[in-house]
């Protein structure tokens, strides 16, 4: 048992994290060995992308920052500059004892520069996976800045290990967002569609994302992707990209869809209402994460489009295209005839708070040497 309390940052800055760590905040709310504090950052604040922190203020946090790190330059490396400097403020305030991050955004980055740099221990959820694109370069130099892992499953784990990392702060917990996909309680499809006013029967999800080491050819990958879209005939419920560079070329791009009755565009969804949807969809198509990790498990068929989710899985529900209009369009044509499996692979059971409460109860994890050792395999 803990001898105080101990005092924990979960930091978001995407709908997209915060999905990720929701159950992990809800569990430590309720426990008095802990003291939470969450650091809003990022797309939360932007009115844009749906300004996400009303989901956030929803839960009713005890404490709960907010700081905006956005510049009107939109640079990755300006953001980090910018969030390293207000989480630095913030946590000279709080005498910190844990900061969790997630991920491979680059604000997981500047959590574990300043949790390192500032002797404070940092907890990575799901580092040691495969991103893709320039999201692998900052998920893996966020592993090797923090100092306690919460991986996936064994396969990150053993990445981990092969990075240097000791096996004894190393913890498989499954990926807490199956808590809430695993949940008996998702809200209801019918709520779900009168609360965000669609009226569609049947509908597939858009989710595509820009990449970064793309950005030239964006404008040019969008509009296909939008044209490719209107020649199909699918009913589509559209969800803008995160705010990446490129974002904005995609947004323009879905201007074209706005008068046509077959599309219902949204800046963010709710995540529980998100996850209702999906369950429930066609299919998804566009380059997101959410196709390569929930689809599937909900057997889902999955249309990925480009090299985004290079690598990340080989699951027969994905069916990988490239950029094209016509390729799209083909695989559109024929998507109503294909059966996804619901996929086997291991992402937990839906207990990842419970794993994640129970490690951090153990007096070990606390007494982790914040002077990090690099372990030869």
């Amino acid at each position: 048992m803990l001898s105080k309390p101990k005092k924990i940052l979960f930091l978001t800055g995407t709908r997209a994290d915060f999905g990720k760590i929701k159950s992990l905040i809800a569990i430590l709310e309720e426990e008095q060995s802990f003291l939470v504090h969450v650091f809003v950052t990022g797309m939360h604040l932007l009115h844009e992308y749906g300004y996400t922190l009303i989901e956030i203020e929803r839960c009713n946090y005890k404490n709960v920052h907010t700081f905006e790190n956005h510049t009107h330059e939109s640079t990755m490396d300006l953001t980090l500059a910018k969030t390293i400097e207000g989480l630095s403020q913030y946590v000279k305030e709080c005498e910190l004892d844990m900061i969790v991050i997630h991920g491979d955004r680059v604000e997981a980055l500047a959590g574990a520069i300043v949790g390192s740099l500032n002797n404070i221990l940092v907890a990575h959820i799901e580092g040691g996976e495969v991103s893709g694109t320039i999201d692998e370069l900052i998920r893996h130099a966020t592993s090797k800045m923090s100092h306690v892992h919460f991986v996936a499953n064994e396969a990150a784990k053993n990445r981990l290990i092969q990075m240097g990392e000791l096996a004894t702060a190393v913890f498989t917990i499954g990926s807490p967002d199956f808590d809430s996909m695993l949940a008996t309680n998702l809200p209801a499809l019918n709520k779900v569609k009168e609360y965000y006013e669609i009226e569609f029967e049947k509908y597939a999800i858009v989710m595509f994302h820009p990449v970064t080491t793309e950005a030239l050819f964006m404008e040019k990958y969008s509009t296909d992707f939008v044209n490719a879209l209107l020649y199909d005939d699918h009913n589509y419920i559209v969800i803008f990209p995160n705010n990446d560079l490129g974002s904005k070329t995609i947004i323009a791009a879905y201007e074209k869809l706005k008068s046509n009755s077959r599309f219902r565009i949204f800046p963010s969804l709710r995540f529980e209402y998100f996850l209702t949807l999906l369950k429930n969809a066609q299919f998804i198509i566009g380059n997101s994460s959410a196709g390569i990790r929930e689809a599937p498990h909900y057997g889902i068929p999955v249309i990925n489009i480009g090299t985004r989710q290079h690598n990340r899985s080989s699951n027969t529900a994905i069916l990988n295209v490239n950029y094209s209009k016509k390729s799209i369009i083909s695989v559109l044509s024929t998507i109503d005839l294909y059966q996804a499996l619901h996929s086997n692979e291991d992402y937990g059971s839906g207990n990842s708070a419970q794993l994640f409460l129970q490690t951090l109860k153990a007096s070990s994890i606390w007494k982790l040497n914040h002077q990090k050792q690099f372990r030869d395999i």
